[in-house]
């Protein structure tokens, strides 16, 4: 099976492949299942003969064509074949460099209950796994491109030395996202021990301070009687220096950040099975910069979401990764002038 049939198969959320004319040309597993109908049955059939949704998704397909800008539809009622409506988020992507096809996606509010935590955790492994080994099998052809171009640059005038060097950058900027995706693709567990909060955050507000922050003022507004928390510090380091870029590239004109620590003992993890973990300890990144964008607001931590030109969308995904194993939660509010990142977690005992 091709890495594209492997990745199209683990996605645990229904996924519709539709052609110019809004017809189905390719249904993964998770569909299927939803559906209660095989990829046999349904393929070529007209997507609205067989999904039925709660409300008038018909023009909207047109506009997202024209304008190859996806589309997030929250809460809304889907239903198909046999099975009684559900409640669902829904996805409607353009294809780019793939004319008018168009991807649709099906989040079920019930998936985790249908299919079990198990199952979905399974396929998100599956599917993060084989990213994570294309982006090691990429980096090694990368590397022999730089060498390679960086050897011609050596024999080279002013004018095409340039052309080496725009080589070697973008192979490098590569370079960074497949690290990025690797990272994201690490499943081993964090190595977990007690430790101080304000010192991983002083040696990441001093790795902001001198290179990617320097351009920003950042203030300290620490609880100094907080408690260990249960974590991997460098792990950690990583929450914080990803949350301190992203607050300072929101602001390339400059701006002040605010680190901020404190103890909340009303914060609590609530489970499906009804317990809870308290998670009192916690840190705040604010900045003054313009906030998320609306449209991005709801999915900044999934992955491949990016409110900046260049942005590789595996930042805040990748935070929202190490926060979750460490037993914490992640959340964000942001408005115009106000943006806070807010890492809640536990109590060393």
């Amino acid at each position: 099976m091709s890495a594209e049939a492997t990745l199209w198969a683990s996605l645990p959320m229904p996924a519709f492949l539709l052609d110019a004319g809004d017809r189905i040309e390719r249904a993964n597993p998770a569909a299927e299942i939803f559906l209660n109908a095989s990829m046999r049955s349904i393929r070529g059939a007209p997507v609205w003969d067989v999904v039925m949704v709660d409300a008038p998704l018909e023009d909207a397909f047109s506009r997202i064509r024209e304008g190859q800008a996806p589309l997030y539809i929250n809460d809304v009622d889907v239903g198909g074949g046999s099975r009684p409506p559900v409640h669902c988020n829904i996805q409607i992507a353009p294809m780019e460099g793939e004319g008018d096809r168009v991807l649709l996606l099906v989040s079920p509010r019930e998936l985790m209950h249908r299919i079990g935590p198990d199952a979905v955790a399974t396929s998100a492994r599956s599917a993060i796994g084989m990213a994570a080994m294309i982006a090691h099998e990429i980096k090694n052809p990368l590397a022999g491109i730089t060498g390679a171009a960086q050897l011609l640059s050596m024999n080279l005038g002013p004018e095409d030395r340039e052309l080496t060097d725009l080589i070697v950058g973008e192979a490098r900027r590569i370079v960074t996202l497949v690290e990025q995706v690797e990272r994201f693709g690490d499943l081993r567990p964090p190595a977990l021990r007690p430790v101080n909060l304000h010192d991983v955050l002083d040696r990441a507000r001093r790795s902001a301070a001198v290179g990617f922050g320097a351009h920003m003022r950042i203030e300290e507004h620490y609880d100094p009687s907080l408690p260990p928390t249960l974590a991997d510090a460098d792990q950690l380091l990583q929450v914080f220096q990803n949350l301190l870029r992203n607050a300072s590239e929101a602001q390339p004109d400059g701006g002040t950040i605010r680190i901020r620590s404190f103890y909340e003992t009303s914060r609590r993890l609530r489970r499906t099975d009804g317990s809870g973990t308290a998670l009192p300890l916690q840190v705040e990144i604010l900045d003054d910069g313009p906030g998320l964008k609306p449209e991005i607001a709801e999915h900044v931590f999934e992955p491949f979401v990016s409110g900046r030109e260049n942005g590789t969308g595996l930042g805040l995904p990748l935070v929202s990764k190490i926060v979750s194993e460490h037993g914490g939660w992640l959340s964000v509010e942001s408005v115009p002038g106000r943006t806070v990142f807010r890492v809640s977690l536990p109590v060393a005992r």
